[in-house]
C-alpha cells in the first residue's frame, strides 16, 4: 500500500479517488480553483470528510436555518455539542439526540453502543453530568430472523453500554415496520444537568493557546465513517466495516469524570471543549478554530495511536471513540495533563492555535495540509430540488374502516402487534435506577428524574409515528412534537425545549427533499405554539436500501420540567371506584393507525387532521388538574387508540375497567390526536368537573376483578386482565424466539 505522501496530487486528480470519499468532480474543481493548485491525498481526504453531508449538513442546511431556536430558556441553541436550557436556581438542562443508524445495521451492538457513547460526550463537552439515556429504534418485522439478529444486538450494545458508565436508560420508543428491514433506525437522546456557571463551549480562541488531545489512542476504526454515513446501503456490496467504531463504556466514564473535573476546578483556563465525533481530530479541531475566527497548527506524530504507521489521513479521519479536544490557555497545560495523566488516560499537546485562518498539518517534519480553516468548514451549500412525493396526491380522503365483527379478538391481536405491545422485556436489560435518581421508570409515558437537592425533576421523552408523515409530511410531524408534548404533560411537567433526530432517505430525491421541508415547518409550527424551541438535534439522510427510503422519520427528543415532585401523576390507575375521563373529542381518524395496518397489511389514505386548538386546550386542563393534585392517573392515547390507552392504565396499575362509551366498537381503534385517560378520586370529581367543563367526559370506573368491560353503542366487549396482560407483556418475547 502507499503511504499518502507517494500518491501524488496529479494521480489523486486523474484516478478520481474522491469521488469514492464522496466528493463531486464540481466539489474538487472548486478546491482546485480556491486552493489554485492541485490538492495532496490528505488536503483531498480532509475535504472528502468535512463536506460529507453527515458533518457538513450542506444538503439539510438550507432547511435547518428555519428551525426556531430563541426563547427565554435558551442559554445554547444549534451549533454547539448539545443544546442548553435555563431551569432556575442558576441550573441548565443540556440535550441532545444522535443516530447511529447505519453502523448499527453493519454491527448492532458496537453501532448502538457507540451511539450511546458519542451522545454523552456531546453532554459533558458541554459541562454537563450526563444524566440520562433515551432511545428511538426502528426495525422491521419480528417475522425475519435478521431483524431478530439486529434487535437483539442494538438492544445489547445500548444496555451494555449506558450501564457499564453508570448513566440510566430511562426511557425510549420502538416501533416496528417493514420499511426498515434494510435501514434500521437507531437515535440515542441524553439529557444533562449543570451549574449554568461551568457553561463550556467547543471555540479555540486566543493565539498561542494549546490544543490538547485527552483520552483513548487513535487506532484504524471508523475511517471517514462521516462518508459511510452520507451514502445509502445496497445490497450488491459488502457493509464496510472498517467503517463502525468500538465503544470503551470504562474508559469513556474515566474521561467524563476527568472532563466534569476539569471543567468544575480549572474552567478558567479552559478556552474550549469539544467531542471528537463524526470525522473526529478533523471536524472538532477545525470547527473549534472555524466558531473563533482563529487558524490552528496541529503537528500529527504527537497523536498518541494504538496502531503503527497511521497516514495523516488515517489520523485526521478515525473515528475512534473516548477522545476529547481541549484549548487551553498558554502557560497553563500541565495541569490539565496532570489530572487526565492521573486518571490513566492519555493527554498530549498536539498544537496551537494561530490567527492566519489556515488549518495546517504537520507529519514527519513536513507540512501535509495547508488550506483555509472557513473554506474547509463550510462545504458549498446545495439547494436542493423538491417537490411533492406522487403518493399525496392520489391519497383517497375516506378514512379506513375497521372490522370489529369479531371485536374480542381484534383486540387481543391488536395488543400483541409488536409496535403496541409491552417492550419492558426489551428494556428489561437498561439499567434504568443506577444514580437512583428515577422516579418515573421506562413504560410510562415520560421518563421523570428527579433534581438532586432540590423539588424539581426533569420529564423526557422521545416520540415519532413515521405513518402518519408518509401520508402528510407536515401534520404528522407535528403530531410528533404534539404527542412528545402530551407524554411530558402526563408526568405533571410542563414542556421546555426539543431535540430533534431527523432521519430521511437520500436528499438526492427530490421527494425526500420535499418531506425533509415540510417536517421542519411543522414541527416549528407546534414548537412555537408550546413554547418548546428547538436547540439541539442530528440528521440523518440516505436511509434507504436498493433505492426504497424508510418513511419520513423525525423523531422528536422532548424535556419539561416540573417544580414539584411530589404532584408527579402516572399512567397507572391507583384505586379501586376512581372515575374515568376521557379528554378530548374522539373522530373517525383511521387512516395511517396500528388498526388499518394490522388489517389492511398497509396504511393509504389522507391522515386525518390535528387541531392545535384542542391540542393546547387540553393539555393545560391536564396541567392546571395537577397541579391543584386532582388526578390519580394521568395517559395520552396515541397509538392504538382508547382500546390500548385503557389497558395499558389498567397494567400498569394491576387494575380493571367498567367503561360506557356512546360511540359504536370501530372507534376504541381510532387514533384522533389531543386526547388523554384520567381517573379520578372519588373526593375530586367535583373540583376537577369544575374545572375541566366540557372537555372530559365520564365514560367508567376503576375495578378490581379480572374482567374488564366495554359497553358500546353497538357491542359489549368482555376481557380477562390476565389473558390480555399476558399478550400485552410476552408477545415480543415470543416473537423473538421465533
Amino acid at each position: 500500500m502507499h503511504s499518502d505522501n507517494e500518491i501524488t496530487p496529479e494521480m489523486v486528480r486523474d484516478s478520481k479517488i474522491y469521488q469514492q470519499w464522496g466528493l463531486t468532480d464540481a466539489e474538487y474543481q472548486l478546491i482546485v480553483d480556491t486552493l489554485d493548485r492541485l490538492p495532496n491525498y490528505t488536503e483531498t481526504g480532509i475535504f472528502s470528510g468535512m463536506w460529507s453531508e453527515h458533518v457538513s449538513y450542506k444538503k439539510s442546511k438550507p432547511i435547518l436555518r428555519h428551525f426556531w431556536s430563541t426563547n427565554e430558556r435558551v442559554l445554547q441553541g444549534p451549533g454547539e455539542g448539545a443544546g442548553i436550557l435555563d431551569i432556575g436556581d442558576n441550573q441548565a438542562v443540556v440535550f441532545k439526540a444522535e443516530s447511529h443508524n447505519h453502523p448499527s445495521f453493519v454491527e448492532p451492538y458496537e453501532g448502538a453502543a457507540t451511539g450511546v457513547g458519542g451522545i454523552l460526550r456531546d453532554i459533558f463537552s458541554m459541562g454537563a453530568q450526563p444524566i440520562a439515556v433515551l432511545d428511538s429504534l426502528r426495525f422491521g418485522e419480528l417475522d425475519n430472523a435478521h431483524t431478530r439478529h439486529i434487535v437483539d444486538g442494538v438492544i445489547a450494545g445500548i444496555a451494555g453500554y449506558g450501564n457499564a458508565i453508570g448513566i440510566p436508560t430511562v426511557g425510549g420508543e420502538i416501533g416496528f415496520d417493514p420499511v426498515y428491514a434494510g435501514n434500521p433506525l437507531v437515535n440515542v437522546m441524553a439529557v444533562g444537568l449543570m451549574d449554568q456557571k461551568g457553561m463550556q463551549v467547543g471555540q479555540a480562541k486566543g493565539v498561542g493557546n494549546s490544543i490538547i488531545y485527552v483520552g483513548a489512542k487513535t487506532g484504524r476504526d471508523g475511517i471517514n465513517g462521516a462518508s459511510f454515513a452520507s451514502a445509502e446501503f445496497s445490497t450488491e456490496h459488502e457493509s464496510d466495516r472498517s467503517a463502525v467504531q468500538v465503544g470503551d463504556p470504562f474508559l469513556e466514564k474515566l474521561v467524563m469524570d476527568a472532563t466534569l473535573q476539569a471543567v468544575r476546578d480549572h474552567s478558567d483556563i479552559i478556552v474550549g471543549i469539544q467531542d471528537m465525533g463524526a470525522a473526529g481530530l478533523l471536524s472538532s479541531s477545525s470547527e473549534m478554530a472555524s466558531k473563533a475566527g482563529m487558524g490552528i497548527d496541529l503537528d500529527l506524530n504527537q497523536v498518541p495511536q494504538r496502531e503503527t504507521a497511521m497516514t495523516p489521513y488515517e489520523l485526521m479521519l478515525s473515528e475512534s471513540q473516548e477522545r476529547m479536544l481541549f484549548v487551553v490557555k498558554k502557560g497553563e497545560e500541565q495541569v490539565i495533563l496532570d489530572l487526565f495523566k492521573k486518571a490513566n488516560l492519555d493527554a498530549v499537546i498536539i498544537g496551537h492555535v494561530t490567527d492566519d485562518g489556515r488549518y495546517r498539518l504537520r507529519f514527519n517534519d513536513q507540512v501535509v495540509a495547508d488550506v483555509p480553516v472557513d473554506f474547509l468548514t463550510h462545504a458549498p451549500k446545495q439547494d436542493l430540488p423538491m417537490v411533492a412525493p406522487k403518493r399525496l396526491a392520489i391519497l383517497k380522503a375516506d378514512q379506513f374502516v375497521p372490522d370489529v365483527t369479531d371485536l374480542k379478538q381484534t383486540v387481543l391481536d391488536l395488543v400483541g402487534q409488536p409496535t403496541i405491545a409491552s417492550k419492558s422485556n426489551l428494556f428489561r436489560h437498561f439499567d434504568s435506577q443506577v444514580r437512583a435518581d428515577t422516579v418515573i421508570k421506562p413504560g410510562g409515558d415520560a421518563a421523570l428524574v428527579r433534581i438532586r437537592g432540590t423539588k424539581k425533576a426533569l420529564a423526557m421523552t422521545t416520540d415519532v409515528n413515521a405513518r402518519y408523515l408518509y401520508l402528510n409530511p407536515k401534520v404528522g410531524a407535528k403530531m410528533a412534537v404534539a404527542e412528545a408534548a402530551r407524554n411530558i404533560v402526563a408526568t405533571g411537567a410542563t414542556p421546555i425545549g426539543i431535540t430533534d433526530g431527523l432521519n430521511f432517505g437520500s436528499p438526492d430525491n427530490p421527494e425526500v427533499y420535499y418531506e425533509l421541508s415540510q417536517a421542519v415547518d411543522g414541527i416549528n409550527d407546534l414548537a412555537k405554539q408550546l413554547n418548546t424551541p428547538i436547540i439541539s438535534g442530528n440528521v440523518s439522510l440516505y436511509n434507504e436500501t436498493d433505492g426504497q427510503a424508510i418513511y419520513p422519520t423525525p423523531m422528536i427528543g422532548m424535556v419539561g420540567l416540573l417544580t414539584d415532585v411530589s404532584k408527579a401523576t402516572r399512567i397507572g390507575f391507583q384505586n379501586v371506584g376512581d372515575s374515568i375521563y376521557i379528554i378530548g373529542e374522539t373522530n373517525a381518524s383511521f387512516n395511517g393507525t396500528e388498526i388499518q395496518k394490522m388489517q389492511a397489511g398497509d396504511i393509504d389514505g389522507q391522515l386525518f387532521d390535528l387541531n392545535d386548538h384542542d391540542e393546547i386546550t387540553n393539555q393545560k386542563l391536564i396541567l392546571a388538574a395537577t397541579d391543584q393534585s386532582l388526578l390519580a392517573s394521568v395517559h395520552d392515547l396515541s397509538e392504538g387508540g382508547l382500546i390500548v390507552g385503557l389497558l395499558e392504565s389498567a397494567f400498569a396499575g394491576q387494575f380493571s375497567f367498567n367503561v360506557v362509551i356512546d360511540m359504536t366498537a370501530e372507534f376504541l381503534f381510532a387514533e384522533t390526536p389531543s386526547r388523554f385517560i384520567v381517573s379520578v378520586a372519588p373526593q375530586n370529581r367535583e373540583a376537577f368537573e369544575a374545572l375541566a367543563g366540557d372537555s372530559a367526559k365520564k365514560i367508567g370506573e376503576v375495578s378490581a376483578e379480572d374482567q374488564m368491560t366495554i359497553q358500546s353503542s353497538d357491542q359489549l366487549l368482555q376481557l380477562s386482565r390476565q389473558e390480555t396482560q399476558t399478550i400485552y407483556q410476552e408477545s415480543i418475547s415470543w416473537r423473538l424466539k421465533g
